[in-house]
Order: structure tokens, then C-alpha cells, then sequence
């Protein structure tokens, strides 16, 4: 399986996009997570995607850095779906707010012909705390991870011989995520800024992690590798040398801190 960032980029940035990303298997099996704004469909074709084979997409929380872009991922399978060129079916995976959310859009947003096609052939799933649903073929188990702000979701995704990949989301890790974090093969933890520019960016203010934390906490999990995003874009050409070299300080496992756009293989 590989992973490829679609944007790494917090609410406010402007020089890279939003937080969200493509798991595709060997298989060409794909799940899309998470979608910012319209600029999702833009990102998939740079990435080399076609839309259409996102058919298995994760929303974590309702905060629309994430959340517009399946908006507009559910109007184009709707409308291609209505004019006869969109087969199959499609599902979307949330926990119950942002699944009642979605469905309040669409009935809102869309044409009542494209509202027809949900729930008969784009399925708005709620998932619970706990519960495990196969997504292209992997066991993927939704944890919340306890947000002090919007209700959000984490995923653990077996992947081949017993490697698991874990997203604790866009905010920093709750110990109630240990028994899926503790050990994973792949971490992947939002990093909103360097340690060293706390004072600059305030991101315990925000309810965010530095570099210096999120590394220190995969050290402390066991991560085999640990993954950053979610990050502000201040300097953004300079962003992957200047985070990995604050996170080397703190973590010996493998390192990664992606631009858009970059594909990192999991397995």
C-alpha cells in the first residue's frame, strides 16, 4: 500500500492545501480521507487519480478543512451517477454528526436528482467508537479520539503481515488512542509548528502539537515511523529540513514530513 498527501496544510494555509490524503493499495483499491475544498478534485488529478475511483472515503470531523471537499465529491458522483457515467456505488465513512451533516448539505446543496442516489448507491455509513468495517479489501477500526473541539475520529488500518497504520487526526494524540498507537508500524500526527516557533504560532492555544511533541510521542508509542502534517506554511520550502531536523532530536525511527503531492510506500 502508499500513501499519497493530497495537501499537508492546517485550516489557514494559502501556498499548500489542506490536510488529506489517498491510501491506494497493489490492487489499485483506493481510500480517500478527508477533502478540504473544491481543490480536492484539482489535487487527485496532479496526484495522477481519477475521482471516480475513490470509492471508499473516511471524514473525520465536521471542521470544513476537511469536510468541503467531500461536498463536492458527492456532487460529482451524484451528477455522473444521474447522466449514466458512474457505475457501481460509493461510501462514505463518518461518525454520526458528520454523516447527519453531509446529508443536511445534500438536501440542502444538490438537485433533487442527485439527492436520489444517496442512500441507493452513495452510502453515508455512521461508524462508531470501536467499530471495525473493511474498506478496499483492510480491516480499518474508528476510534474517537476525544476532541475538545468538534467530535473527531482516528483509524488503525491493518495492513499486510500485522503492520498497522494509525491517524490520531489534527490534534494531539489522547492517551485513549494507546491501544491502537502503542507499537503501529506507520503514526501518522499533526505537527502545526516547530518547537522553537511555539511563541510564534501558539499552537496549545489552537490544541495542536509542535514537532518536538509529536516525535517525542512516537519515540514514547514505538512507532516504527512516524508521519507529519497538518502544518502552517510560513516556510514551506524550507519546511521538510527544518522539521526534520527538530524531530531527529527526539526520534530515531523513520521520519517523514511530505510536500503535497509526495507519495510515501507503506509496505
Amino acid at each position: 500500500m502508499k500513501l499519497t498527501m493530497l495537501g499537508t496544510g492546517n485550516a489557514l494555509v494559502t501556498q499548500c492545501y489542506n490536510t488529506c490524503f489517498v491510501l491506494e493499495d497493489d490492487a489499485n483499491h483506493c481510500i480517500l480521507v478527508d477533502g478540504g475544498g473544491n481543490g480536492v478534485l484539482r489535487q487527485l488529478r496532479a496526484a495522477g487519480y481519477d475521482w471516480m475511483a475513490m470509492r471508499d472515503i473516511i471524514v473525520t470531523h465536521r471542521h470544513i478543512d476537511h469536510l468541503l471537499g467531500i461536498v463536492w465529491m458527492m456532487r460529482m458522483i451524484c451528477q455522473y451517477m444521474k447522466s449514466g457515467q458512474y457505475t457501481g456505488e460509493a461510501r462514505i465513512y463518518g461518525h454520526d454528526e458528520v454523516i447527519v451533516l453531509l446529508q443536511d448539505l445534500a438536501q440542502k446543496l444538490l438537485q433533487p436528482q442527485e439527492v436520489h442516489f444517496i442512500g441507493e448507491r452513495l452510502h453515508l455509513i455512521t461508524v462508531h467508537d470501536g467499530e471495525t468495517k473493511t474498506l478496499a479489501g483492510h480491516a480499518v477500526t474508528f476510534f474517537d479520539i476525544q476532541s475538545t473541539k468538534a467530535k473527531q475520529y482516528g483509524f488503525a488500518l491493518d495492513l499486510t503481515a500485522g503492520k498497522r497504520l494509525v491517524c490520531c487526526g489534527d490534534e494531539p494524540y489522547n492517551p485513549c488512542e494507546e491501544r491502537y498507537a502503542k507499537g503501529c508500524t506507520w503514526l501518522l500526527h499533526e505537527a502545526f509548528c516547530l518547537y522553537g516557533e511555539a511563541d510564534m504560532f501558539h499552537p496549545y492555544e489552537k490544541h495542536h502539537s509542535t514537532v518536538k511533541d509529536a516525535c517525542e510521542l512516537a519515540a514514547s508509542l514505538g512507532a516504527a515511523n512516524v508521519i507529519l502534517y497538518h502544518t502552517e506554511d510560513s516556510h514551506l520550502q524550507e519546511r521538510k529540513a527544518l522539521y526534520t531536523a527538530e524531530g531527529k532530536q527526539y526520534y530515531t525511527g523513520h521520519l517523514y514530513v511530505p510536500d503535497d503531492l509526495e507519495t510515501i510506500q507503506l509496505d
